[in-house]
């Protein structure tokens, strides 16, 4: 077996199949658990040029069983509602699980170009790598039918963002070829991706890169957090919300989003403050701020008992466990990048230190820190937008799950096979109020800083 791995991946180097290869070491082939970063050779991915969406867009995440999970999906909703509003995106998913590009492709027409989007996401070719080892047929397959679902997209005016597949954690244990080994099948979605980017960069679209960061995320989690950590998820392909969340970011980068959430820029001596757009400064006392926001920071847990019941619980959350999404933003930029709502103080006094209330929650920092900026949404993870923010998710969550609904049971009813253009209407008018409970349930949210010295 050792002599067939070793010749296969030789052979795929020099054919050329593979831009992310083994080498020629191959120490690794005959290993079942973890994974040699050395060992990949991928293509890079491509930056986004600009702001990708528009205001008004309306967005379509499409993909297989991940997209189904309505985890990146929401995350991506959530975000672009609170984070982002002046852009006023619709979203809606497209998840169906099993699928690959030739499903996509043949219902696409159906169940969502119908809805008239004008941006969108694809997340595919998991299926598509058939659980195995790369072969010619994998690629060719998943090359013609992402190409003909963008150029469709293209057709009708929608701008595509093409998403390579995820990661693998493990051979999963419905696959029918047990003697390829876990770098096999990373290989392979590894290749995928790099399909995907020279297709995107063919049909001038955009390209989220999942596969890498969430592999080298996995990684970094498992030699920080312990073996256990599965960012892919316990059955090796469907993560939970670490691995969710890096996916999220991914397709928020591809989007050329800047995240810069906000900005409280205060004169200690002067005890005033100046705020960013979306931050209205309501009083400003012996230290003492209070705001009114229209715009959020990025939640990455909501409390106990506020939002779906999914969604992680800042009492209950441990950021060492791949259920959790702060756990993710210890492995990727997503605050850094993706959501800086920052506190900045003029005349601070060197050598001294303060402390900064935010809601419930207190921490010290040091004059050079405040002088510098620190970023609020970093630094306390749960913060007074969480209660808001858990509302909006709920509702997304809700939205969503109806969207699933829609199209894998109303859509294929017998009564759609009479009358589909019927049905759509009717599920149309059960959905218009699901979506306007998102937009009601994003408000303005009035909260209060205080910075005085530390004792």
């Amino acid at each position: 077996m050792r002599r067939i791995e070793t010749m296969r991946s030789r052979t795929i180097v020099l054919l050329g199949l593979v831009a992310c290869t083994l080498g020629l070491t191959q120490t690794f082939a005959q290993q079942t658990n973890g994974i040699r970063l050395e060992q990949f050779k991928p293509l890079k991915a491509p930056k986004p040029h600009g702001p990708f969406l528009r205001q008004g867009d309306r967005l379509a995440i499409c993909g297989d069983s991940i997209t189904e999970q309505k985890m990146y999906s929401r995350l991506i909703e959530d975000y672009l509602t609170v984070c982002d509003p002046e852009l006023q995106v619709s979203v809606r998913q497209y998840g169906w699980g099993g699928e690959r590009t030739p499903g996509f492709l043949a219902r696409m027409t159906n169940d969502c170009l119908r809805f008239k989007p004008t941006v969108a996401t694809t997340c595919y070719g998991m299926n598509d790598h058939e659980y195995r080892a790369y072969e010619d047929h994998i690629g060719q397959t998943y090359r013609e039918n992402s190409t003909a679902i963008i150029e469709a997209f293209k057709t009708n005016g929608v701008r595509v963002i093409q998403g390579s597949p995820g990661c693998v954690g493990k051979v999963p244990g419905w696959t029918k070829h047990t003697n390829d080994t876990l770098m096999d099948l990373e290989l392979n979605l590894c290749h995928l991706r790099d399909i995907g980017i020279g297709i995107a960069e063919k049909e001038r679209a955009g390209f989220a890169d999942v596969f890498w960061p969430m592999l080298t995320a996995g990684v970094a989690a498992q030699k920080e957090y312990g073996a256990n950590y599965a960012i892919a998820g316990g059955d090796g392909v469907h993560p939970g919300w670490a691995g969710h969340t890096v996916m999220a970011y991914a397709f928020l980068k591809a989007m050329g989003l800047r995240g810069d959430i906000g900005v409280f820029i205060v004169d200690m001596k002067k005890n005033k403050m100046i705020t960013t757009p979306g931050h209205v400064l309501v009083l400003a006392k012996d230290g003492e701020f209070v705001i009114t926001s229209s715009r959020y920071p990025f939640c990455a847990c909501v409390p106990e008992g506020q939002g779906a019941a999914s969604y992680p619980v800042c009492e209950k959350d441990d950021p060492a466990k791949d259920n959790s999404i702060r756990s993710a933003m210890t492995l990727i930029p997503f605050n850094q990048e993706l959501n800086r709502l920052t506190l900045k103080a003029d005349n601070v006094k060197a050598g001294r230190r303060y402390k900064v209330t935010w809601g419930s929650e207190s921490k010290t920092f040091t004059a050079d820190q405040l002088a510098r900026g620190i970023n609020l949404a970093a630094e306390f993870p749960c913060n007074p937008f969480c209660g808001a923010f858990a509302k909006v998710d709920a509702a997304v969550a809700a939205e969503q799950a109806f969207e699933t609904q829609q199209i894998k049971q109303a859509f294929r009813s017998p009564e759609a096979k009479t009358d589909m253009e019927g049905v759509a209407a009717r599920t149309e008018k059960e959905r218009e109020p699901l979506a306007a409970a998102i937009r009601a349930a994003f408000v303005p949210v009035t909260h209060t800083i205080k910075i005085a010295t530390a004792e």
